[in-house]
């Protein structure tokens, strides 16, 4: 919403279909899709798995196998993927099922947190939600590892 903000508006052809509030403090926030709230945390404070819960349940499921690398393995209906960057030296992330890269995400330019999402349409839009949270919580620790380095220079 704002450079200060926690909040992301979701469009999709220019209309917002869903608001996602970023906690500040740890890996985790909510999702606003058509009024139904859906929670988006981490299983522990400091570890375990990213977890995507709504009406009760849980609908997808993303661990980190390494903290030194820019990855996840998801679970999403019952499908085996994997979040990850083509290369070491782009921000864009790839959603890979087997050999077939089958959406991205990429941030629109340098200086703008506005990020580009394509991924399949059949996916329900809460889980596209929390495959882009996932992009974002690695963004933000980059950012603040950057932040981190240049103040102690």
């Amino acid at each position: 919403m704002s450079a200060f903000s926690g909040d992301y508006h979701l469009e999709t052809d220019g209309r917002t279909v869903a608001t996602l509030d970023v906690s500040c403090w740890k890996a985790a926030g909510t999702v606003s899709i058509d009024g139904t709230e859906y929670s988006l945390s981490r299983e522990h404070l400091l570890d375990g798995a990213f977890v995507l819960q709504g009406g009760g349940e849980e609908l997808a499921r993303a661990v980190k196998p390494s903290a030194f690398r820019s990855r996840f393995d998801l679970e999403i209906g019952g499908r085996q993927l994997t979040l990850a960057r083509p290369s070491a030296f782009c921000r864009a992330y790839q959603v890979v099922d087997g050999e077939e890269v089958v959406g991205t995400l990429r941030p629109a330019g340098w200086f703008t947190r506005r990020v580009l999402v394509d991924l399949p349409s059949d996916w329900p839009l809460a889980v596209q939600v929390f495959v882009f949270w996932l992009a974002l919580v690695i963004w933000n620790r980059e950012n603040a590892a950057v932040v981190v380095a240049a103040a102690g220079s």
